[in-house]
């Protein structure tokens, strides 16, 4: 497909209103209780432009910065052309954020006013009361939060903030200004407010585009969170692009997915890392492979399940690699090796280094850095941290943070993130392996396997956790899942713990927050399991994960 390239959102939106205005852009699914949401092309156009009048009459305007605590809405979307319209910057935050972690993000990035969904409110509140200032509050009402008369008299209605009158012109010159702060999960301290401009969010939806493979006929669907770069770059952006038909639901939903795809004829859709060992876990049902789907983009296929998963469901997988804050690899549909993240896009040149910043051979994994082609410095921005900037961005490239190795063809292999490693007995373990073998035990519906410092104190080694979720109505055999990892893998892949959870906490980004499995470790060891005896009696526990 031939893509042009726009300065902006409100650009992309424009160009479809001129030419076919009610031409479908946007399908929220209701699931089975509500209605689904359709916008058109001018759907779109006219709400933002209302919103926009609105938030122009109470001062937002260039460089204003407004912060967005919401699932998957139409609005979400809306609000971005709008504030495209306006030069104003977008801070969208997961909506389950709360406490420190939420006024942090607030006050970094310095936003004057909150748009919230009514289920989040009582977390905006919350820092509100304790300290954090804005000028305005305003909440979007739904199906889920309180009723209006019970908010407080601080909040207005969302749809108050709409106003009539002549439509605001598209900006075209600001391609290097910045549409979205995006924050990082914050797993080893404060979250980082990665700077997002026009130019990125158009260019990498190109990208997407071209590098994918999508085509006209296409109709993609997601259940990330747009406030993610993934759902965000990856589905929104080349969607809109293309004019592809696209299809969210408010929240991921892995007992619904593929009913989804049936429902709405949906040809693609994104998975991230254990996502992908999440669906192997379901039960196999005689239906799998009877989907539309043609083929899923993943980023983090594990090796082990990778011809299992396209066998079971009838699919082809698209392998991918990327960050919030840049750089692409692409392994398309049946080229190149089973288990690699694929080749750098033709617009980047890496490098792959050792500890000291010395080029490794082929081969031998290393630290992933990136940079553009032309040879221009690679530019990282973090709102209010200078220092972590330059960091990421040293020498011009940009510092992946995860160790890759590549083979004689170019093709790249992720190996771990850096300083993540799971190193035991001198080897280095593959998660993808011990979840595979869990997985397909049918006991659990969810797994993640993560590494804490080894009981035995030895430096840089590490005991294997397995996190589990119980399949619903099965009773859990632990020590048949012990037994099952010594029938289907090496001996040092085995875990050390089996750590029994009801479900896996996940970022919005559906990424496993290991912190959070690592302090239930430590104050839950009744639920923590070693082979032949429980946890609980073993002193090891609470040492290995302190």
């Amino acid at each position: 497909m031939t893509v042009i390239l726009h300065p902006n959102i409100a650009s992309i939106v424009a160009s479809f209103v001129q030419a076919d205005p009610q031409r479908e852009a946007l399908l929220f699914e209701g699931g089975p209780a509500l209605a689904d949401v359709h916008r058109s092309y001018g759907d779109l156009w006219k709400n933002a432009q209302r919103l926009a009048r609105g938030l122009s009459a109470r001062g937002v305007g260039q460089g204003s910065v407004i912060a967005l605590l919401m699932a998957n809405h139409a609005e979400f979307v809306e609000i971005m052309i709008a504030t495209a319209l306006l030069r104003a910057v977008l801070v969208p935050i997961d909506p389950r954020t709360r406490g420190e972690k939420l006024a942090f993000m607030i006050s970094n990035s310095k936003a004057i006013g909150i748009i919230t969904a009514d289920y989040a409110l009582h977390n905006v509140e919350e820092i509100v009361n304790a300290g954090t200032r804005v000028d305005w509050i305003a909440a979007l009402t739904t199906d889920e939060g309180p009723i209006p008369e019970k908010w407080t008299l601080r909040v207005e209605d969302y749809a108050r903030l709409s106003a009539e009158g002549e439509d605001l012109p598209v900006p075209q010159d600001n391609g290097d200004e910045v549409m979205q702060i995006i924050h990082t999960s914050g797993t080893t301290g404060d979250p980082k407010g990665i700077v997002l401009t026009h130019r990125r969010f158009c260019e990498t939806g190109a990208a997407a585009m071209q590098g994918f493979g999508y085509r006209p006929d296409d109709r993609l669907y997601s259940g990330l969170s747009l406030t993610h770069a993934n759902a965000l770059l990856v589905t929104l952006a080349p969607a809109l692009l293309g004019g592809l038909h696209v299809v969210f639901s408010r929240r991921f939903t892995r007992s619904r997915l593929w009913d989804i795809t049936r429902k709405y004829r949906c040809t693609s859709f994104t998975l991230l890392g254990g996502m992908t060992t999440t669906l192997y876990a379901e039960p196999p049902r005689p239906d799998d492979s009877d989907n539309p789907v043609r083929f899923v983009v993943s980023a983090g296929m594990p090796a082990a399940i990778w011809e299992k998963f396209e066998q079971r469901f009838g699919v082809r997988v698209l392998e991918f690699y990327g960050s919030a804050e840049g750089g692409l690899a692409v392994k398309p549909i049946g080229v190149g090796p089973v288990g690699s993240i694929g080749r750098i896009a033709p617009y980047l040149i890496h490098r792959i280094v050792d500890e000291v910043g010395e080029e490794v051979p082929r081969g031998t994994p290393g630290e992933l850095l990136l940079r553009p082609a032309n040879g221009s410095p690679y530019q990282v921005e973090y709102v209010g941290n200078p220092e972590a900037s330059v960091k990421k961005g040293s020498g011009g490239w940009l510092h992946m943070g995860d160790v890759v190795r590549e083979d004689a063809n170019g093709w790249l292999f992720f190996e771990y993130r850096k300083g993540g490693g799971i190193r035991r007995n001198g080897d280095f373990i593959t998660p993808a392996y011990v979840e595979k073998a869990l997985a397909e035990s049918g006991q659990v519906c969810d797994v993640y396997v993560y590494g804490v410092p080894a009981s035995s104190g030895v430096p840089g080694e590490k005991d294997v956790v397995a996190a589990v979720v119980p399949a619903q109505g099965k009773a859990l055999d632990v020590q048949a899942l012990f037994r099952r990892c010594r029938e289907a893998l090496e001996p040092n892949f085995v875990p050390s713990f089996i750590q029994v959870i009801p479900e896996i906490p996940k970022t919005a980004s559906e990424k496993p927050q290991e912190r959070f499995l690592v302090e239930a470790l430590v104050a839950q060891p009744q639920s923590v399991y070693t082979e032949e005896k429980a946890a609980d009696t073993y002193s090891g526990v609470r040492k290995a994960a302190t």
